[in-house]
């Protein structure tokens, strides 16, 4: 009787494998959703027009241009441009500049828009918290153009009125030009990308922050955790993936210090702590007419960056977190 109630091990049924879906045929997909793949058009175009057909020109770096030779005619140099750039007395100047300008920018401008974020997050008061974020909000909308001329307004020996309240606060009757001295630059700089980018940078954060399940705080209250254990423990854990995302978006333009702000705010007199990879580009290539070694620049910036990018992307992983690919 026993052998009749009990199933022996291999006589008891196998568990179906589910079906997979049959493939859709990519005629049949592109057709059902001709919608998306048409507003997906202007897209791809943009991205195949100006970032990618131009990336051909990247082939004169090897040679001697001249533009009335063009592409096939002229003569091809190998490295002789990248040589000259890394032997050449400027690459350690620029070099340098680029990189503390990157590790300040990292430092500062990066890390704003989280603290920014988290102490927004804690406003209780939505009218107080919604104008705030409106109000950091706007710098961004304005040029480079306009934030370097009320930087001039502000800090100009003559007139500015930073300028003045830092001579009053000083006790000292010495106009100081922080506009053209070296040792003021680094900090006007990151002064500008703060009050320009913060307010900006803070809606991605603010957007992983409202993701957060409320469950998390609730139970973290019923364990006796305060404000403070409150962020450490569950607020900063939940945007970490951001941080970790974001961090490997920003270690590719480590080297790409703009060109537009630097070059607004370069004088002859600061210009030995101002010029960097981006603004040199400009001189060598636009003012001076030597198209190749400035593409060589341009090139070696580049190839640098998707090093950068894949480097931290690795080192992300290798720590646990989710890197981008």
């Amino acid at each position: 009787m026993a052998t009749d109630l009990a199933t022996p091990p291999e006589a008891a049924p196998k568990a179906k494998k589910p079906k997979r879906a049959d493939k859709v045929p990519l005629g049949t997909a592109v057709l059902r959703y001709r919608w998306l793949y048409l507003m997906l058009l202007p897209g791809v175009a943009y991205f195949v027009i100006f970032k990618y057909l131009p990336m051909y020109g990247v082939t004169i770096a090897f040679q001697d241009y001249l533009p009335f030779l063009g592409y096939s005619g002229s003569p091809w140099v190998g490295l002789k441009h990248f040589e000259q750039l890394f032997s050449g007395p400027d690459f350690t100047r620029l070099l340098a500049n680029t990189l503390i300008l990157a590790a300040l920018h990292i430092m500062f401008v990066f890390t704003a828009p989280v603290i920014v974020a988290l102490m927004l997050n804690e406003l209780r008061v939505n009218i107080l918290k919604r104008s705030i974020q409106s109000l950091i909000y706007i710098p961004h909308f304005l040029s480079w153009t306009i934030v370097a001329a009320l930087t001039y307004v502000l800090f100009a020996a003559d007139f500015g009125v930073i300028a003045a309240w830092m001579r009053d606060l000083l006790g000292d009757t010495t106009k100081i030009d922080y506009m053209a001295q070296e040792q003021w630059f680094r900090e006007i700089v990151i002064l500008q990308q703060l009050w320009k980018m913060t307010g900006w940078g803070t809606i991605i954060y603010l957007a992983a922050l409202a993701g957060v399940d409320p469950n998390l705080y609730e139970a973290a209250r019923m364990d006796g955790a305060g404000r403070s254990r409150q962020l450490w423990h569950v607020t900063l854990p939940a945007i970490r993936p951001t941080v970790v995302v974001m961090a490997i978006l920003a270690s590719g333009n480590l080297l790409d210090s703009g060109f537009e702000q630097i070059w607004l705010m370069t004088t002859s007199l600061n210009r030995e702590v101002a010029e960097v990879f981006d603004t040199y580009v400009y001189y060598a290539g636009v003012q001076n007419g030597n198209f190749s070694y400035s593409t060589a620049v341009g090139l070696f910036k580049g190839v640098a960056g998707v090093i950068l990018i894949f480097g931290s992307n690795w080192l992300a992983k290798r720590m646990g977190q989710r890197g981008l690919f």
